[in-house]
């Protein structure tokens, strides 16, 4: 999943999720998250059409995208009320 779907998700900011896994890049792995490179994100963009004009419409930095157990961790960091429960579920599983 990419950080701005998990940051919906999670009801945070796509720039306070990216500054939380920066913080605690240790526990991310490459197998748990990487960071987009440029060809991959142009293969988004012509996917999704063309962009909307407008400063501060769309990010300057490439996604990053988390496999299953960087959600699981995700969800250890972060601090709203949503990722809180989905931690607990999660270690209830």
């Amino acid at each position: 999943m990419l950080d701005y779907d998990l940051a919906a998700m999670y009801e945070v900011e796509v720039s306070q999720l990216k500054r939380q896994v920066r913080r605690n890049i240790e526990r991310f792995p490459e197998d748990f998250m990487f960071e987009l490179i440029a060809k991959e994100v142009s293969a988004l963009r012509c996917h999704f059409g063309i962009l909307k004009t407008g400063r501060g419409k769309h990010s300057k930095y490439p996604p990053f995208a988390f496999t299953e157990e960087g959600v699981a961790m995700l969800s250890g960091i972060l601090r709203s009320k949503v990722a809180v429960q989905v931690n607990i579920n999660i270690d209830r599983i």
